[in-house]
């Protein structure tokens, strides 16, 4: 098939998104391709209640996905980690660009770091899995759930509401805030969300014309390595509701690439956590997720119970 005259590409509204789309739409036009981006509001953006209570994972992504089964647009950009782990049928992830730096990052008050923040300051996140990890670290600090974009999370610390906040540093580098940033969080501190930094481009599996101008963008890296973390977090999800994170990387073996991948899950308290890895065959991610949740399963984690709804401790939008 020949390649569409305008490729449709969806986004939601808000400015992280739409940097992201742009960010896609500039790859695609460099190629060849026409893009024209097209603005979607999806339930998440509409609502200010807690994710916890309109859905968690697949609020933001849900109107996007109805446009492209629709056929009002041929091509949607997700932020990787507000997908649903299930497939979605008729749909296809036909590229998963090079991810950005994947760690999360700290905006404090006075250029402070994690740990120079005194006993009972108050730290902000809108991710029950940061929640868990900044618990864990025992540094006395005060736990508080927000909700808004990076901008309005960042305002926080400026205005004095919190001493700082706990945001993606993807989203950060994209939207040009990093001199806001006070220090890059180590993944030995707080591992990301599974998928954090990465995107997916998505079309309808049966439009083969789409899939042959997207696919181009694919990294295979960062798809092997998403793809163990978010089996992770699939197997996890029927026997644990407790706050994930996981980080899969290609490392150097001694017959070749290898993937590394490290997890944990713990209590929303920080009282008890697990953390877990695991090394594998590069080219066999998914079972190299699977068995890192089932070694996470014996050791415990479906034991832990988190205060939100299985789904709804996944998702971690703009942040």
């Amino acid at each position: 098939m020949s390649t569409p005259t305008t490729l449709r590409l969806g986004t939601r509204r808000s400015r992280l998104a739409t940097t992201q789309s742009r960010w896609v739409a500039d790859r695609l036009i460099a190629a060849g391709h026409l893009v024209e981006l097209v603005e979607i509001t999806t339930e998440g953006d509409l609502s200010t209640e807690p994710l916890t209570t309109i859905g968690g994972t697949g609020v933001f992504a849900s109107a996007i996905r109805r446009a492209l089964h629709d056929g009002r647009i041929d091509v949607a950009v997700h932020s990787l980690k507000d997908l649903p782990t299930a497939a979605e049928p008729g749909l296809v992830v036909a590229a998963i660009p090079v991810r950005e730096d994947c760690r999360d990052a700290l905006v404090a008050r006075d250029g402070l770091t994690l740990g120079e923040l005194p006993v009972g300051s108050v730290v902000g996140t809108g991710a029950p899995r940061r929640a868990a990890q900044l618990a864990a670290l025992g540094l006395g600090l005060d736990v508080r759930a927000i909700r808004g974009n990076v901008e309005t999370r960042i305002r926080l610390v400026t205005d004095g509401i919190v001493d700082a906040v706990v945001l993606a540093r993807a989203g950060l580098a994209r939207l040009g805030r990093l001199d806001d940033v006070t220090e890059v969080l180590d993944p030995i501190q707080m591992l990301p969300a599974p998928g954090q930094g990465a995107l997916a481009v998505e079309c309808r599996s049966d439009r083969l014309d789409v899939i042959a101008a997207v696919t181009p963008l694919d990294d295979p890296d960062t798809r092997t390595c998403v793809t163990a973390e978010r089996q992770l977090l699939r197997s996890l999800e029927a026997g644990c509701t407790a706050p994930i994170g996981a980080l899969a990387e290609v490392v150097e073996g001694d017959d070749g690439l290898e993937l590394s991948l490290r997890a944990f899950a713990g209590s929303d308290d920080g009282t008890l956590e697990l953390r877990r890895s695991l090394v594998g065959t590069y080219t066999e991610p998914e079972a190299l997720g699977a068995r890192l949740a089932q070694i996470l399963l014996e050791d415990g984690a479906a034991d832990l119970e988190s205060v939100s709804p299985p789904a709804t401790s996944r998702s971690e939008h703009d942040s």
